[in-house]
């Protein structure tokens, strides 16, 4: 089975989805189990019918992880001013919309944004259980009732590859959003950063992929990091955008 097998397991929602989440468990070359309780692993990827969600393996459950681009939590995020400074990272301006290369797109939702903002996103997720929900989450999405969801989706792409083994072209800004070591926040957020480490694995590699960035012929990089975090091991920003919670390393080149 994939290096996924030992830390995720497939769980049907309902009887009525025992099928898919077969089929599921087979492309993905996961463990089946027909219920929570005989889950193994730190994660369950719990199929439905027509939704798929991820959820912790724990005594206390917490709710289910979901990439949902028109969930409320997402559709007030569109008003958020957070937007603003991701959009002007990248060097969404005017009529300018760039192409990202965003290559650890983990639940998708600063690519929604972006693509929102007007630009092209291409997410790389190296993790298939996550690239699963992405391309879920996505199809979703370009079938949304609303239709500034649907536009958004429409400039949106997910990969199941990892970034660090793909050439980025000139004319892309990569985006990199490695995974936090500590994060204040929600319980919400805390909850999606261990589903998340416990996908990838953790502590995450960012020398490698920090490496990999700088090595691509692009103009333009941007990395997301708490807001008193050092820098990435690399040069130094060219400039910094700070937000409340979060900022963003800058490195036009």
């Amino acid at each position: 089975m994939s290096d996924s097998a030992s830390v995720c397991t497939v769980v049907p929602a309902q009887t009525g989805a025992i099928d898919r989440a077969r089929l599921v468990a087979e492309q993905l070359d996961l463990a089946y189990e027909k219920n929570l309780d005989g889950a193994s692993g730190s994660v369950a990827l719990i199929i439905d019918r027509e939704d798929a969600w991820l959820q912790e393996i724990s005594a206390n459950r917490p709710g289910p992880v979901r990439v949902d681009f028109a969930s409320p939590a997402m559709m007030h995020r569109r008003r958020g001013g957070q937007n603003e400074l991701l959009g002007r990272a990248v060097g969404n301006k005017g009529n300018r919309h760039p192409w990202v290369f965003d290559a650890t797109a983990g639940l998708g939702r600063d690519a929604f944004v972006l693509a929102d903002l007007g630009c092209q996103v291409a997410m790389f997720e190296r993790s298939p259980v996550l690239a699963f929900i992405l391309q879920e989450g996505l199809n979703r999405a370009i079938i949304s009732q609303f239709p500034e969801v649907r536009q958004a989706a429409a400039r949106m792409s997910v990969q199941h590859r990892d970034s660090t083994g793909i050439a980025a072209a000139p004319e892309q800004v990569i985006y990199l959003d490695p995974m936090f070591e500590e994060r204040k926040g929600t319980a919400a957020s805390k909850k999606d950063l261990r589903v998340l480490q416990a996908l990838h694995g953790y502590p995450p590699d960012h020398q490698h992929l920090t490496d990999w960035a700088f090595a691509q012929p692009v103009s333009r990089i941007v990395v997301k990091r708490p807001l008193k975090a050092v820098p990435l091991t690399g040069p130094p920003p060219s400039h910094t955008l700070k937000g409340r919670a979060v900022r963003f390393d800058v490195y036009v080149r």
